[in-house]
């Protein structure tokens, strides 16, 4: 069976959309150039997310105690043994990557840039943090330069983004989604799947409301509780608190969620992983590509796929 996105996975998968974009395999290397977020630096709030101990989600090779070219370097020789050739997109991770001054920003993209095996930047960061000014620029360099950004929007709820004290809102995010689409640069998108509060009928209705955004591609990470984040204080006195997700539940949601997916947006990844000595919970013990395999299967054995439930 043939579908929209042009080959016969059940979903628009993200290896398949690099490469259509490069014509071969680029790999992502992750950044952290020391940024800050406005709700950990007292302009909107401090203490940071709930759920975040930024430290999740750093590799062990990034530090922003290295230079940016170190950080690459470092970075591409885990891959370099068995892809010699290969292209990276510098992958600006740590904290909100559009968040200082425009000219101090453009610099420090400016260095990944200069980098001989870096073909492209991109950009994770929040919705409340995208200049005009910085939007113009990066529209320019989309001439010679691949420049996504990525936004952690990670609920369309409002009231879920008071609670976990996110500092922005929802309509934020479609403001920053639709803006960065009209200067004509990828747009990815971030959503957390059960963060407390939220039914799997509320969870089932961000397929609907991030399938309205022109957005390129959607990344979703299933909730962890991670030492050194406030939710692990919670977990610790009230694990009820939380409702989390089983393996098995986990592949079922995901299922349910691709099915009212529009097929045009690009699967980027089903779950996280929090570093072993970070994660207090879930512990599934799956890699993420044991966790894509099992998603294929049961798109199979329930012979559906993403967006068959679509409705535009």
């Amino acid at each position: 069976m043939q579908f929209p996105w042009g080959h016969n996975k059940r979903y628009n998968d993200y290896s398949s959309y690099i490469r259509r974009t490069f014509g071969e395999r680029v790999q992502k290397v992750s950044i952290n150039a020391g940024f800050t977020c406005p709700n950990r630096d007292g302009s909107k709030g401090t203490g940071g997310c709930a759920f975040c101990n930024n430290s999740t989600f750093n590799p062990s090779y990034c530090g922003p105690e290295l230079s940016i070219t170190e950080q690459i370097d470092k970075g591409s020789s885990f891959f370099r043994p068995k892809y010699q050739t290969q292209q990276y997109l510098a992958y600006f991770q740590a904290y909100s990557n559009t968040y200082g001054e425009t000219d101090y920003l453009l610099e420090q993209y400016q260095q990944a840039l200069d980098h001989p095996k870096v073909t492209g930047i991109v950009l994770g960061t929040r919705p409340d943090c995208i200049s005009d000014d910085l939007l113009e620029h990066l529209k320019e360099w989309r001439k010679d330069y691949y420049i996504a950004i990525e936004l952690g929007a990670e609920s369309t709820s409002n009231e879920t983004l008071a609670q976990i004290n996110r500092g922005h809102s929802y309509e934020e995010t479609i403001e920053a989604a639709t803006k960065i689409s009209a200067a004509g640069i990828p747009v990815g998108m971030h959503l957390i799947l059960g963060l407390p509060g939220e039914d799997r009928k509320q969870l089932l209705q961000h397929a609907v409301e991030v399938s309205a955004l022109p957005i390129n591609f959607l990344k979703l990470h299933q909730l962890q509780i991670v030492k050194g984040s406030a939710f692990a204080g919670i977990y610790e006195e009230n694990p009820a608190h939380f409702n989390l997700f089983t393996a098995e539940e986990f592949i079922d949601l995901i299922v349910d969620f691709l099915e009212l997916m529009n097929p045009q947006i690009v699967m980027e990844r089903f779950i996280s992983q929090a570093p072993h000595d970070l994660l207090i919970a879930p512990r599934w013990g799956l890699k993420n590509f044991e966790f894509v395999a099992k998603v294929e299967k049961r798109l199979a054995e329930r012979d559906t796929w993403q967006g068959r439930l679509y409705k535009a």
